[in-house]
């Protein structure tokens, strides 16, 4: 349904695939409006948002992949990269509850998926995120706690782990 990537996620709605997770977020923020909308009314601050949930869409998962598909000092560097990439995130949560402020917002469902693959990176490339950025884990429980939509469709860290050690069967890194 995806038109031009062929990837998923596609929300389809009344019939019409509406393509790429964001623009999916802000689709359902739109057509289904409720008391806390995930983008503010303030155009600087939506303008902000955009550019981190986008910065998440596109160095998390595949900062995170370069962490348990490489070996040796090319990981080393990885899980710099990778751990660069979650402090400057948890620079820009700074002491809010939630990337949004106060209410739960773009950032926030752009990023906390990625916490249930956390764990294995951390076991493949053998480090602790929360050493380093213990706000950044507080956050996603967090989001847990207060969103039990979360809890119930993301995946399982176990059964991400078992995804990961497939996935790198299939593509031959052992």
């Amino acid at each position: 349904m995806n038109p031009v990537h062929k990837k998923i996620p596609v929300l389809i709605h009344d019939g019409k695939p509406v393509c790429e997770l964001l623009i999916a977020i802000e689709y359902i923020d739109e057509v289904w409006p409720h008391k806390s909308p995930l983008l503010s009314s303030d155009p600087c601050e939506r303008a902000r948002a955009r550019f981190w949930a986008g910065y998440v869409d596109k160095k998390v998962y595949d900062l995170g992949k370069k962490v348990w598909s490489t070996k040796g000092e090319v990981q080393g560097r990885r899980k710099e990269e990778f751990m660069d990439c979650l402090k400057l995130l948890k620079g820009e949560l700074g002491d809010k509850p939630y990337f949004g402020g106060e209410a739960l917002g773009i950032v926030d469902i752009a990023l906390v998926p990625y916490y249930t693959w956390f764990s294995s990176y951390e076991i493949f490339g053998e480090f602790s995120i929360e050493a380093e950025c213990a706000k950044l884990i507080s956050w996603a429980r967090r989001c847990l706690e207060h969103n039990q939509s979360f809890s119930k469709c993301l995946a399982d860290p176990t059964s991400v782990y078992q995804k990961v050690i497939k996935l790198g069967k299939w593509l031959g890194i052992e």
